[in-house]
């Protein structure tokens, strides 16, 4: 399986420097575009933030956005095949730390190289999900959630840009549906567990199972659940200590 040069670059806000030390792909959260770590720094030292730009947001928002983790994760790892050269972890939050679980999955499948660490923040382990409100939410009430996020993220809540957003985040919703896995694939990678004391959408206490994916480190972070987003000290901090320590 190979994945054309000139759809590589879509997948970047910005090419991975060839200065890199190390590597942090983060996954935007559901409904959102890779724009939403346009807080968090480039670099972290020698280790750098790379986001990850999936088709159906932003500057891709012509192309369908994946149905399902699965094959999200089919296509990703031959994206980042040749930015593995150096050690290399994946951050997700909520939503998006489940296909960072899967793509590492497919990374072991196929003999490729194994992230250094797996950073989940606010997610339930794979096997006991899907999990939080979003999932029975009417369209009325996910639009009214994308409504909130966008002002959060510093845009105006425009209509058009609400109904764009919408249909981005169903997708987002359904594929979480979809993603049912029996048994957790137990990971060669070790995992760091992230969650927040304020979070009202995804308890930190319903994350105990995602020690049976992996050698887990659970981490208590202060905040509500979008504060990640802000880049914490605290998290940035993890994140180094996780690549590095």
């Amino acid at each position: 399986m190979s994945t054309p040069a000139i759809s590589r670059k879509q997948w970047f806000l910005r090419e991975p420097s060839p200065e890199s030390a190390a590597r942090v792909f983060c996954l935007p959260y559901s409904g959102c575009g890779a724009s939403m770590y346009r807080q968090w720094p480039r670099f972290l030292g020698e280790v750098e933030i790379v986001p990850i730009q999936p088709p159906g947001r932003e500057n891709r928002l012509r192309e369908d956005p994946y149905a399902t983790y699965e094959e999200l994760a089919d296509d990703l790892v031959e994206v980042l095949r040749p930015h593995l050269n150096r050690p290399f972890a994946f951050f997700g939050h909520c939503g998006s730390a489940l296909p960072g679980y899967e793509t590492t999955v497919r990374l072991m499948e196929r003999g490729y190289p194994a992230p250094a660490r797996l950073f989940v923040s606010s997610q339930v382990a794979p096997h006991q999900g899907p999990a939080g409100r979003f999932l029975e939410m009417s369209d009325e009430a996910l639009a009214q959630e994308v409504r909130s996020l966008i002002v959060q993220l510093g845009g105006k809540p425009l209509p058009s840009l609400i109904e764009m957003s919408l249909g981005i985040l169903r997708a987002d919703v359904e594929a979480n549906k979809r993603y049912r896995p029996e048994r957790p694939t137990r990971l060669d990678s070790p995992i760091t567990a992230l969650g927040w004391s304020r979070d009202t959408e995804v308890d930190h206490r319903l994350m105990a199972g995602w020690s049976d994916c992996g050698e887990t480190t659970f981490e208590m972070l202060e905040g509500a659940h979008y504060r990640f987003m802000d880049a914490p000290p605290e998290l940035m901090d993890i994140l180094v200590k996780g690549m590095t320590g």
